[in-house]
């Protein structure tokens, strides 16, 4: 019984000071520096679907918006940070975009994502 006690012990004293591991996650668009960098005004929408893939958010009632929506826990706590990258049509073709990404962090988890096979292969045979 004096042993059980401990453990809950140990385990409440524990539960609330950070020193539990929680993973970080990563939820939202893999977005490379160079495909940003490819954008280009008076690109259609089928052309930015090819470079980007599907938006997180497309607003129904804002059909010349797209939202391109990340976030990842950065600590033990929990703390959450969260990036936002907005496309602008008119008449259907890309007029301005504007926000940020997580470029380096999107680039290295790709890379790990490919050694899964969770992301197609890059051109050239590479992975």
């Amino acid at each position: 019984m004096p042993r059980f006690a401990l453990v809950v012990l140990i385990a409440l004293a524990t539960a609330g000071c950070g020193m539990l591991y929680k993973q970080p996650i990563y939820q939202g668009n893999l977005i490379e520096k160079a495909a940003i960098d490819q954008l280009q005004v008076g690109m259609d929408k089928q052309q930015v679907l090819t470079l980007l893939g599907s938006p997180s958010i497309e607003d129904p009632f804002h059909h010349q918006r797209w939202d391109y929506t990340a976030t990842e826990r950065i600590d033990r706590r929990g703390r959450t940070e969260v990036r936002n990258m907005t496309l602008w049509f008119e008449n259907d073709q890309l007029s301005k975009w504007e926000g940020e990404y997580f470029a380096e962090q999107d680039k290295e988890l790709s890379e790990r994502m490919r050694r899964f096979g969770n992301l197609p292969k890059e051109k050239g045979g590479r992975r």
